[in-house]
């Protein structure tokens, strides 16, 4: 096996030159060197312009290419995109206060019927629940010892009337003395007081009414005997009626004597009354003041001690009539109502209850025209911008009505439909 010469070394012309072992030897241990070095720049040129290409695509902020703007979309779609609800206009109204208040009904007078003698009942003129006149005879005791007392009296008086008249005449004459003719006058009123008092015994055996009403207990018989001062009955009189309700102390402003007042009784008959007292001084474990109220009833019709709703106007003021359903509470869990202006912005307003009715509720702190929201406002707050609809929600069949429609309507219609949906749950959250 043979072995290779060294290469040759080839020049410039491409003419292999030898070289001696000595050059080759001093080639080797001497340092690289290039001739020339084009490459290299070249190299250089290219990483600056990549470096400078870099730089100004980062300062131009272009990272991706984008999408073509898209259009600003319509006013349809921008109300399709809305929470809708329902609103409904309303005007405030001249509204009456009233203050209300539960009482009882009272007898305008109710008192005991007493004895006033002893003795045995001879006779009973009426019986209990007769409806009775002032002064009229109830029942009669035995009169017998009485009559006997009086007849006695009377001829006590007449003797000392004699005695007297003989003592005046003597002394006319000059025979008796100025002290038994006193003594005879004296003798005399004595007299006469004994024949007053036996005619008094004599009518206090009649018992009789104290005054006009009704006799709600009388419970004698013939043959009884009744001591006196014992009650025997109890009268009472209804015409009118005394309505006595409590006024609290922030109301007691509002309540006057002379005041009109509605009252319902609970046996369903109505009449209108007149505050008649009003009290100064307020109770001490309630701290109410005590009214009554005087209510003709001149047939009796109503009874006495039957409960009763009192009803005073104290003035009036504007206010809206809503359904009890679209009130709302705020964050701070006040009550109120909300509402939509021109612009589809919902309000929050604080309202307070003025009346009540069995067909919906007074409230004041509502602008003088507004367009309150009666669907959907559980899912809307204050601030928020919504697609309103004026719809005409009257009773709560109609208002379930609405509710229905609202539902059904999807999302994602046209803006004639989307007009005609409320905002569900999920697009209230969206």
């Amino acid at each position: 096996m043979s072995t290779s010469a060294p290469p040759e070394a080839v020049g410039r012309n491409g003419s292999a030159e030898s070289k001696s072992p000595e050059h080759q030897s001093a080639a080797t241990n001497a340092p690289l060197s290039f001739e020339s070095d084009a490459g290299s720049a070249r190299s250089k040129w290219v990483a600056g312009l990549l470096v400078l290409l870099i730089v100004g695509w980062m300062g131009s902020g272009y990272v991706l290419p984008s999408a073509p703007e898209e259009a600003a979309p319509s006013v349809a779609e921008q109300a399709a995109r809305l929470v809708t609800v329902a609103v409904t206009p309303s005007r405030a109204e001249e509204v009456a206060q009233v203050f209300v208040a539960e009482g009882q009904a009272l007898p305008d007078r109710d008192t005991m019927i007493r004895a006033e003698t002893s003795g045995e009942i001879a006779e009973v003129l009426v019986r209990k629940g007769a409806d009775v006149m002032a002064g009229e005879t109830l029942a009669r005791f035995d009169t017998a010892s009485r009559a006997s007392d009086l007849a006695r009296a009377r001829e006590e008086e007449a003797r000392a009337q004699r005695e007297f008249e003989n003592a005046e005449q003597l002394l006319e004459r000059g025979v008796a003395t100025m002290d038994r003719v006193t003594q005879a006058r004296a003798a005399l009123a004595s007299a006469r007081a004994g024949v007053a008092a036996a005619e008094e015994a004599i009518e206090n055996t009649e018992i009789r009414a104290p005054f006009a009403g009704r006799l709600e207990a009388f419970d004698i018989a013939e043959g009884e005997f009744v001591p006196t001062g014992a009650e025997v009955g109890r009268v009472v009189d209804n015409t009118p009626l005394t309505i006595r309700i409590q006024i609290p102390q922030q109301s007691l402003v509002n309540i006057e004597v002379g005041q009109p007042a509605e009252v319902s009784f609970i046996t369903g008959t109505e009449a209108t009354g007149e505050v008649i007292f009003v009290s100064s001084s307020a109770d001490a474990e309630t701290r109410t003041f005590a009214a009554e109220i005087s209510v003709p009833n001149a047939e009796g019709s109503v009874p006495a001690g039957v409960s009763a709703r009192v009803r005073i106007p104290t003035g009036s003021l504007r206010a809206h009539f809503v359904s009890p359903a679209i009130l709302s509470l705020g964050t701070d869990g006040t009550l109120g109502i909300k509402t939509v202006d021109e612009e589809g912005i919902v309000h929050f307003h604080e309202v307070s209850i003025v009346r009540a009715q069995t067909d919906g509720i007074w409230v004041a702190g509502l602008p003088e025209d507004t367009r309150i929201v009666t669907v959907g406002q559980g899912f809307v707050s204050d601030g928020e911008k919504v697609n309103p609809q004026e719809r005409n929600v009257e009773g709560p069949a109609a208002a379930q009505a609405t509710v229905a429609s609202l539902d059904d309507s999807a999302p994602g219609e046209d803006a004639e439909a989307g007009a005609e949906g409320a905002a569900t749950p999920r697009e209230a959250d969206q």
